[in-house]
Parts: structure tokens; sequence; C-alpha cells
């Protein structure tokens, strides 16, 4: 069964959306700046009025409570929420050196002061914050839409870690094309409000109609996620 499914999901000028997203595996979905990309994100994520539905594993959004959901199936912003003055409050259970280091941040980076932290900082840090959460589904708006080359390759390898060891869902929008092609082996454009499977090499599908969520076993395996 897959790990996260859409069914006739319509938010705003989004939908309906029909996807299936395996456990274990990324999509990746492209589009348009005001395409509504980040809107289907957090209609998944049930931070904005939708109709349709969304499931974990057969569940559906609408029988659990708004913060139960979002602990399984997180959205990662391009630019996270700050609450409190340091870095480590955001951190309640901590965070192992090892993956401070793994995406370029210093041992010392939960004593800093979050208005010192440049952005991309903020946005690895973030990234952190959820992972310590253990969520089943990440949906990604363009996490890496901030950083660097390095900084961008080191978070596309702790994602990629991530997604094979906590047999994670990854729904991941990005509006670079190469990035998607390394990343996912499903990859659609939003167009129009709906979802367009691209084929190798990045043209959509012939078939205008042809269902997003359609019936395709990932694998998992390989180059590509």
């Amino acid at each position: 069964m897959p790990a996260l499914a859409l069914r006739q999901l319509r938010t705003r000028h989004i939908g309906p959306v029909d996807l299936d997203v395996a456990a274990g595996e990324c999509v990746c979905i492209r589009g348009a700046s005001g395409s509504g990309k980040s809107l289907l994100l957090r209609a998944i994520a049930d931070l904005d009025p939708h109709a349709g539905e969304a499931l974990l594993d057969g569940r559906a959004c609408s029988s659990m409570p708004g913060p139960a959901w979002r602990r399984r199936v997180a959205l990662v912003m391009a630019e996270g929420q700050w609450w409190a003055d340091t870095v480590g409050e955001h951190f309640p259970a901590g965070c192992m050196p090892a993956w401070l280091d793994r995406v370029g941040l210093p041992a010392g980076a939960l004593d800093w002061q979050v208005a010192r932290c440049s952005t991309g900082e903020r946005q690895r840090l973030a990234l952190l914050r959820t992972l310590m959460q253990g969520p089943a589904v990440l949906l990604l708006d363009e996490p890496t839409g901030n950083l660097d080359e390095d900084s961008t390759a080191r978070v596309e390898a702790v994602l990629d870690d991530y997604r094979r060891e906590h047999a994670a869902a990854l729904l991941w929008v990005s509006h670079d094309p190469r990035q998607a092609a390394r990343v996912a082996r499903r990859r659609f454009l939003l167009e129009d409000g709906k979802l367009v499977e691209e084929e190798e090499g990045g043209k959509a599908a012939a078939d205008k109609g042809k269902a997003a969520g359609a019936d395709r076993p990932p694998d998992t395996e390989g180059a590509a996620w």
C-alpha cells in the first residue's frame, strides 16, 4: 500500500490531484512560479482548507487531529518558523553532532542565536529539526533553494539516507530540472492546477490525461531515488 495517497485533492486553483507515493520513494514536482506547488504541499499537510483526501497507509487525514497528522506527514518549508531565541530551544530532544556535520554545520550550532543565522543555515537547521521527529512522509518545499552547491549536495545525501533508512515517502518541490532528475524517478509538472508526468529527458507525457497516481511500483534502488 502506498505510504502517501492523494485522492481528488483540491485547494484553491489546484486539483483535483490523484497521486501515490510509496514508502521509500521520492517524487518530484516542478512548475512555474505561482503554479501552486507550495499550496499543494500545504493542503497535503492540512494547513490550508481543501477538498478530497490525503491518506497515510490508508488512514485518512480527516480522521486525525491536525498536529498528529503533521507529525507523520511533515512539511519542510523554504523558510521555517522560529519561535525562540536560540537554535537549541527548537531541538527539545537535541541533535547529534554527526547530523549537524553532515549538513555542514558545527556541533556548536545549537548554541547560536537564531538571529545570527544566515538564511541557508536556518534552512538546514529547520530540515534537521524535522528529521529529528521521525516523520513517515516529508513534504519538501525547495529544501535547497537558499544553498550553495556543496550544501545542496550534503542535504540531498542526508535526505537520500533518511528515505532509505526509514522507508520514508518524499514529495519534493524543486525549480531545478537537474536536481529533479537526480533525486526522483517519477517527476511531474504542475500545469493549470493538474499534475502532468514528465517523460525521461524532462518532457511532459504526451497523454495529458495520464493519471498522476498511475499504478507503477517504484524502483527505490539505483542511481535516482
